[in-house]
């Protein structure tokens, strides 16, 4: 039996921006919500980045399945506007910097008392409340925040960002899922709910490994490891190289290392004792390293994968995205879709990871362009052509 989308009928009006939020209610989107994009006038920031490096795409990417109204909320009658449209809204979503939203007279007991089961979701660097609220927050200061580029990069080189916005969205992800929880707390209480998630402690379990060992009996251990394991207590556990490129393995365990050395040719290491358990080797490293990586060496990267996997060893080809974006696997299955997009061209975008067996993935649509649905949304709380056009000429919409 097929089943309708799980938040069909839910309505978002969606205040957020760059990626943070704008990725928790695409994930909502795609689970069948409508959600109305209200952009300040000229729209939001990340429409705005000079298209000409590609900077189009995470827009794109992000605001699929979205429809989109201009709204100048400094104003008081795009304020009045904003509570005529919050009548018909469950969600609202922001990740302004925090206070923003109670300066605009749109805040939680606003909101709240304009419709009592509202659900608002902050999303910030640094919580809604404490001593950092205020800090300005970007995903390259939380990781340094955080302590995530602490730990990424080598031990005889500097901190190091990661390459992935992983803070943002990882924030994301927590805001989805705290409004998916408070959307199931309102079904069965009837309660609205005040939702403030912070990137920083959304990507604090990130570190796990990390975190792990400064509370072991080693001190030894650097605070980045490079491609090795966070607490250096996995091994084999790298980023090794081949004939064309590299392979990320790891061994979680000895029966993953016996595959491993079946697959090397070294049947010996197996019993060997200063490689037979997790401990041998870790406590060998480097020799450990050596072994495989002469080993990896001497094929390709796909030849690898093929024989590693066949011994049940967790291995990788490390890919550029090229090769990512055309994998036909993730088009196959869905994950990534080429699509026309009416702004940007031929691009490949990504659709929600989240599945369920009996619902199909909803139909995709691209971003929409700035504003395109004002008529018909502000249609529907009375707004005829000649009051937006009035709108239009005071800098309302």
């Amino acid at each position: 039996m097929t089943m309708g989308q799980p938040l069909t009928g839910i309505r978002v009006l969606d205040l957020t921006q760059i990626y943070n939020g704008p990725y928790a209610t695409f994930l909502m989107a795609m689970a069948g919500a409508e959600v109305i994009k209200v952009e300040p006038i000229g729209g939001e920031f990340l429409r705005r980045r000079d298209a000409s490096s590609g900077a189009f795409v995470p827009f794109a990417m992000l605001n699929a399945c979205k429809d989109s109204v201009s709204l100048n909320l400094k104003s008081d009658e795009g304020r009045e506007i904003f509570f005529k449209l919050l009548a018909n809204a469950d969600v609202v979503v922001e990740n302004y910097a925090p206070g923003v939203i109670d300066r605009l007279g749109i805040g939680y007991e606003a909101l709240r008392a304009a419709k009592p089961d509202i659900i608002l979701a902050s999303g910030s660097g640094y919580g809604q409340d404490g001593a950092y609220r205020d800090y300005m927050a970007m995903d390259l200061t939380i990781q340094a925040m955080s302590g995530v580029m602490s730990v990424t990069g080598y031990p005889d080189g500097p901190p190091t960002k990661s390459g992935a916005a992983l803070c943002d969205f990882l924030g994301g992800v927590h805001l989805f899922g705290a409004i998916s929880t408070a959307l199931y707390r309102r079904a069965t209480t009837g309660e609205g709910a005040r939702i403030d998630v912070s990137m920083l402690e959304a990507v604090y379990v990130t570190m796990a490994s990390n975190i792990g060992m400064t509370f072991g009996a080693r001190n030894d251990i650097p605070l980045r490891t490079g491609n090795r394991h966070g607490g250096l207590s996995l091994c084999p556990y790298n980023v090794y190289p081949s004939r064309d490129g590299y392979v990320a393995i790891i061994c979680n365990n000895d029966n993953h290392w016996e595959g491993l050395a079946r697959a090397m040719g070294r049947p010996d290491l197996i019993n060997d004792p200063s490689t037979a358990k997790n401990k041998d080797r870790v406590a060998n490293m480097e020799m450990v390293d050596q072994l495989v990586a002469t080993f990896t060496r001497e094929k390709g990267k796909q030849e690898l994968l093929e024989l590693l996997q066949a011994a049940r060893v967790p291995t990788a080809p490390v890919r550029d995205l090229t090769e990512v974006i055309a994998d036909p696997v993730l088009h196959e299955r869905g994950a990534l879709i080429d699509v026309d997009h009416p702004a940007f061209g031929n691009i490949t975008l990504p659709r929600s990871a989240i599945r369920f067996a009996d619902t199909p993935q909803p139909n995709y649509r691209c971003s929409p362009t700035y504003a395109a649905d004002n008529e018909r949304i502000y249609g529907e709380i009375g707004l005829d052509a000649k009051s937006l056009e009035r709108l239009t000429e005071k800098g309302v919409i």
